[in-house]
């Protein structure tokens, strides 16, 4: 287990104000996680061009669709969900640590280790656990959207519901190897 610096951090602190070393695990999973995130903000321009497409022909031509509304609500919560564990690695996510930042740095790994173990992780895996049987029937029904003319396959939306929590829990899994790390590693 080896402390890096990345570029985008140099003092390894996040915004948790805990200094933690990497794993080769948690490098990893960064990695992965980091790359789905980059691809997953080419969204954001695709969202921006649906938009200003609706708007033109929506005022231009008056000529609106229903179609174009759902494709811009599909890609903002596909952006979004994506852009969960893209935050949490990043440690770009609202922290309130108005007592936690008190303690001692190894009071403040224990609570990180304890939170993740028996917060984080099981609400991710709770979610995947009841958002599979969700979009297997929405696929099953080959749901589609209730508006006339609005998108088929609703299924593909909802299972970035299980996409985005399985790379959450995988953020929470490096981030704990971190913590472990920081309290058991090298001393």
């Amino acid at each position: 287990m080896s402390t890096a610096v990345s570029a985008d951090n140099p003092s390894n602190t996040g915004a948790s104000g805990i200094a933690l070393p990497t794993t080769a695990l948690s490098r990893a999973i960064d990695r992965g996680i980091g790359w789905v995130g980059e691809l997953a903000s080419v969204l954001w321009t695709l969202l921006v061009l649906v938009i200003l497409v609706q708007v033109v022909a929506r005022y231009a031509f008056g000529q609106g669709s229903i179609m174009m509304e759902e494709l811009q609500w599909h890609i903002y919560a596909i952006g979004f969900m994506l852009g969960l564990s893209f935050t949490e690695i990043r440690e770009r996510n609202v922290r309130i640590d108005v007592f936690a930042e008190r303690f001692q740095p190894r009071t403040r790994l224990w609570i990180e280790l304890l939170g993740t173990v028996l917060l984080f992780l099981p609400f991710t895996l709770i979610v995947i656990w009841y958002a599979i049987p969700f979009v297997a029937t929405s696929w099953s029904l080959n749901e589609v959207s209730a508006a006339p003319g609005g998108l088929p396959h609703r299924w593909f939306i909802k299972s970035f519901i299980i996409t985005a929590f399985v790379l959450l829990a995988l953020a929470g899994i490096g981030r704990l190897s971190r913590v472990w790390a920081a309290l058991f590693g090298d001393r």
